[in-house]
């Protein structure tokens, strides 16, 4: 199936850190290339390059990230359920971040060369 999505792959290596929702954003993390940063009732999430040390509750690390071209049109439905409907089947699990222009999927370092072949077989064109 063809599509006409173009991905690339960011350079680097992340963590997703976990605090608790009261928790003050830290400074150091402001240093990261590519970083999201979401605060609920119940959590503060921090996605950041894995080599900024962060103290925090919880943390997951190594993680690649894959990221749609865009900007993307916000009636465009289905990217991210496709892109995560084909890794999935591979049992690829994914973290995903959608901005104002466009989603990035977050897979685990070691998966990333499998995730890449797996989505360019599906019609995905890696770029850079």
């Amino acid at each position: 199936m063809k599509t006409n999505l173009k991905l690339t792959i960011l350079d680097g290596e992340y963590t997703i850190h976990r605090f608790l929702p009261e928790q003050d954003i830290p400074s150091s993390i402001l240093k990261s290339g590519f970083l999201s940063i979401t605060r609920t009732d119940d959590e503060l999430s921090i996605l950041c390059d894995a080599n900024i040390p962060v103290d925090s509750e919880k943390n997951e690390d190594g993680w690649a990230c894959i990221k749609v071209l865009g900007p993307l049109d916000f009636g465009l439905t289905g990217i991210l359920a496709r892109i995560s409907g084909v890794l999935a089947e591979a049992k690829i699990s994914i973290f995903a971040i959608s901005t104002y222009d466009t989603d990035y999927v977050l897979v685990k370092k070691e998966k990333l060369s499998v995730a890449e072949k797996i989505l360019t077989k599906s019609g995905y064109v890696f770029e850079g």
